[in-house]
């Protein structure tokens, strides 16, 4: 089975920026939001064939900056709760009313704060990979934290001093791919032709304004408050994370799955940060089921 070809669409948020959608699957099919890593796009499906096997209308948006999105002005502020409100705009937009959201890594901060927002909106949760808070289970390196204070004392200027930093890293996207695949498991994994190039398609999508995106997904959980609480989350709320994952550990999906009222923890064997492709199918399954 082979999934229907993808729709592109544009949805305009109150502020009048542009938010790029790709929509793929039966117009009929339950929907399913997905929320993508850091740095990505919406040009990635974790798993085309699960995709397709399920029947689902797959939604997926770019972030500020990402892709085909409006990046934020100079004088922006990049924000979770500000990109759950991007989320919400694009859901409103396509009427499709409540769907099932699933964030990998980043974007699971985004599905979450979505949840916690406009529960009106969301009937499931699905985490994969996403970090939790850094001073509850630490995984920000020495390194990265300093260059956090330096753009701390200056935050009107951290979102442009960021993104000159990265600039260079994006010339070349493919070799951005230790980004969102930093562990050994990883590296066995992209040895998946069809998932490196799946990889690939979406950070060359993610880079086409270079690194305005990062630079602010970044920001948004570093410098500015997560902006809601998991434990308001009423929704079901399941999390994978992989045992293998260098940066990520399941202390992070153990850390969800304490705030919140229905959640639980699926721990996956000898798989790193890019479990989201062998987990999507199960994925679906659930968010099928709790619907």
């Amino acid at each position: 089975m082979t999934n229907s070809p993808s729709t592109e669409k544009t949805a305009t948020t109150t502020d009048g920026r542009r938010i790029a959608v790709q929509v793929s699957g039966p117009d009929d099919g339950p929907p399913v939001l997905f929320c993508h890593v850091a740095p990505g796009s919406r040009r990635f499906d974790p798993d085309p064939e699960a995709t397709a096997t399920a029947g689902v209308r797959l939604i997926t948006v770019d972030r500020p900056g990402y892709g085909g999105s409006d990046r934020l002005g100079t004088d922006g502020s990049p924000s979770i709760p500000l990109y759950a409100e991007d989320c919400a705009a694009v859901l409103d937009h396509l009427g499709v009313g409540t769907v099932a959201v699933a964030g990998w890594s980043a974007g699971g901060r985004v599905a979450m704060a979505l949840a916690a927002r406009r529960p009106d909106l969301v009937r499931s949760v699905a985490l994969i990979g996403t970090p939790a808070p850094d001073e509850e289970v630490a995984w920000i390196g020495a390194d990265e934290k300093s260059m956090i204070a330096a753009l701390a004392a200056d935050p009107d200027s951290a979102l442009v001093s960021l993104e000159r930093m990265l600039a260079p890293m994006t010339a070349d996207p493919a070799a951005t791919i230790g980004m969102v695949a930093s562990s050994p498991a990883d590296e066995a994994a992209l040895a998946d032709a069809g998932l490196h190039a799946d990889l690939e398609a979406m950070l060359t999508e993610a880079f086409v304004q270079g690194a305005a995106g990062l630079a602010a997904d970044l920001l948004s959980y570093t410098l500015a408050p997560w902006g809601f609480d998991p434990r308001s989350v009423g929704a079901p709320v399941r999390c994978w994370y992989g045992a293998a994952d260098a940066v990520v550990s399941p202390a992070h999906g153990q850390w969800w799955v304490d705030q919140i009222a229905d959640g639980r923890l699926t721990v996956v064997p000898e798989v790193g940060h890019l479990l989201v492709r062998p987990v999507w199918a199960e994925v679906l399954r659930w968010s099928a089921a709790g619907s």
